[in-house]
């Protein structure tokens, strides 16, 4: 068996006037995050993850943010067309290991949605993704709460 591992990372300003996606899942917060697509963090921080394993470049280089069909685009989509561009060269998802950085709001009670949405778009279960939440302990950006942080560990195989 082949396996290869790969890295992601994302962030997102935080700002007013915009729904705050993460994992998939829309989560009730006064603040959204800012970007060209939804700007769901998470789930960019597992597709350079992923693309980073198959040695498949990054989120940007096949999904840029100059692309007007990729404006305010639902990032399950993106997660999925991630999937196929690994399953075109042989690969499948092994598991998935990530951790957000937020202060507010808080992430543990929204953890297994975002497991239950992500996992059958990468065809794996809730048992392979881990979805873990820190604060920055006020410190920095995302201590401000100016932004939210993701980190994703991605383990691919065939």
């Amino acid at each position: 068996m082949n396996i290869r591992v790969g890295f992601g990372y994302d962030v997102h300003r935080l700002v007013e006037g915009r729904p705050l996606w993460l994992g998939g899942i829309k989560i009730d917060h006064h603040l959204g995050l800012l970007g060209h697509s939804d700007a769901d963090v998470l789930i960019h921080a597992v597709c350079d993850a992923l693309l980073g394993a198959a040695n498949l470049r990054d989120i940007g280089f096949h999904f840029p943010d100059t692309g007007a069909e990729y404006e305010n685009i639902d990032s399950k989509i993106l997660l999925t067309r991630t999937l196929s561009l690994l399953q075109d060269k042989g690969w499948r998802v092994g598991n998935i290991d990530c951790t957000l950085v937020a202060e507010q709001p808080k992430i543990n009670p929204h953890v297994e949605a975002m497991k239950q949405c992500m996992a059958p778009l990468l065809h794996i279960t809730t048992d392979d993704i881990s979805i873990k939440a820190t604060t920055n302990e006020r410190m920095g950006f995302a201590g401000r709460e100016e932004g939210i942080i993701a980190y994703a560990t991605a383990l691919i195989e065939r």
